[in-house]
């Protein structure tokens, strides 16, 4: 339990064309394209990721910089598993322990990132990053006593976190919507940072909607034991 052979649900918006995709590169990696290299290429794709959101400082259309790193970042880590199964070079404890390790420093490069560009507060960009952990925790959790690896919540998984970010990069290079500002209780927001704050709440929902509906299911799957008083 807790490996790569759990069974994997996916209903995510982009799952159906996605897989065919990742499928499609799978078989066109040459041979010294391993899984590791391409885990590991997804960890180089956060760094390049939050070195762009940096520099946004300095030009907005370093942005771009920071979406190719997502791009770099889903190219690693969603083919990775994918290729192990086209080839059935599969690793259920190894591939488990190293992917899944790793994204949790990929979203916290990430997320820092975020969080020193001109979109975000680091605040808010840890509130989402403190969300996507939690869930993340849930998701190895549930793997574990479930046997079933929930890669999707709701409709959208880490393919659409990323197309939702790129797409706030790109608005945030050609528009000037960040002049729309709100002020509460002392603390100044942008129009980013009220999105940043509906993806947390987003990943806080989700937790909390998947843990009621669990916690029914194990309770009745591992009732209460009548008391007994020790003899």
């Amino acid at each position: 339990m807790g490996k790569e052979t759990s069974e994997r649900i996916q209903t995510s918006l982009l799952n159906a064309a996605e897989k065919k995709v990742l499928v499609w590169l799978a078989q066109r990696q040459p041979a010294w394209v391993t899984s590791d290299f391409l885990t590991y290429t997804g960890l180089v794709g956060a760094i390049i990721c939050a070195v762009g959101f940096a520099l946004g400082h300095i030009d907005k259309n370093y942005l771009w910089i920071s979406s190719l790193g997502l791009f770099i970042n889903w190219y690693g880590d969603s083919l990775d598993g994918t290729l192990a199964r086209v080839r059935n070079t599969q690793r259920p404890v190894y591939g488990f322990f190293i992917d899944h390790s790793l994204d949790a420093i990929t979203i916290c490069i990430m997320c820092i990132g975020a969080g020193l560009s001109p979109m975000f507060r680091l605040d808010v960009a840890m509130l989402v990053l403190a969300g996507y952990l939690v869930l993340s925790i849930y998701t190895y959790i549930s793997t574990i006593l479930k046997g079933k690896f929930l890669l999707t919540y709701g409709k959208l998984g880490p393919t659409e976190l990323r197309l939702v970010i790129i797409i706030i990069n790109t608005i945030f290079m050609y528009t000037s919507f960040e002049e729309i500002k709100w002020t509460i209780e002392g603390q100044t927001l942008n129009i980013y940072d009220v999105a940043g704050l509906f993806i947390a709440c987003f990943l806080f929902i989700a937790w909390l909607v998947q843990f009621i509906t669990d916690r029914r299911i194990l309770s009745e799957q591992d009732p209460p034991k009548p008391y007994s008083s020790p003899k």
